[in-house]
């Protein structure tokens, strides 16, 4: 299993800390039955993170021409017609995506095309599944010209948990759908607003895979 490299410090250090945690309770407990309680709790708790960290190796096995991608692992959760003001300033359909702590956190590009804009807003850490959590929690937004001329809008949206989000996105850059975004880590949400003419191809509550389930079909422009 591959580990994403935003998982590499933050596993050697909790690797680091528990092994020392450990090593105290065995020298220095007084009772092997702490000792052992502690590593087997160690040792699940490590695991999950591991869990969370892993990096699988995807490719989207058609052509994504004309194609939406889910850009994340998780559950749809929203499926509306919306103004998005923030930085398209029009109508949309949004489609939201919410990551449990179990999913892969690694972010792919929902669409092929050229980075048009990207930006950081800091903000909350209401529950990602919340509604309002796409405009006051902490996010950072792309947008992406698709060979066809139409702009799709993606945004990593921090949780309750999750702190720290990682955009790889840069203007100006070609970009494609079997390439990372970026990652958010701990449980979040990734929002997708495309034109409303598409044709959306999920259902609510549809569980969705990064970079292998089609979200929607859009309408030549």
């Amino acid at each position: 299993m591959k580990i994403h490299k935003e998982g590499t410090g933050i596993l050697l250090a909790f690797f680091s800390f528990l092994f020392l945690l450990n090593l105290i309770l065995f020298h220095w407990g007084g009772s092997c039955v702490a000792f052992y309680v502690s590593s087997f709790i160690s040792l699940i708790l490590f695991l999950l993170i591991l869990n969370f960290f892993r990096s699988p190796f995807r490719r989207f096995p058609f052509d994504a021409e004309g194609l939406v991608i889910a850009p994340a692992d998780g559950t749809v959760v929203v499926i509306e017609e919306t103004n998005e003001y923030e930085s398209l300033r029009e109508r949309r359909i949004q489609i939201s995506i919410f990551m449990s702590i179990f999913n892969v956190h690694a972010n792919w590009f929902p669409v092929n095309g050229i980075v048009k804009h990207v930006s950081h807003q800091n903000g909350r850490f209401m529950a990602a599944y919340l509604p309002k959590s796409s405009m006051e929690n902490e996010r950072s937004t792309v947008i992406i010209t698709t060979s066809c001329g139409l702009d799709i809008l993606v945004r990593q949206i921090a949780g309750a948990i999750a702190r720290r989000i990682v955009t790889y996105a840069k203007v100006g850059e070609e970009c494609r759908v079997d390439e990372h975004l970026g990652f958010i880590k701990f449980g979040s949400r990734v929002d997708v607003f495309i034109p409303i003419d598409s044709e959306v191809l999920v259902e609510m509550g549809q569980k969705v895979t990064g970079n292998q389930t089609p979200l929607a079909r859009l309408k030549s422009k």
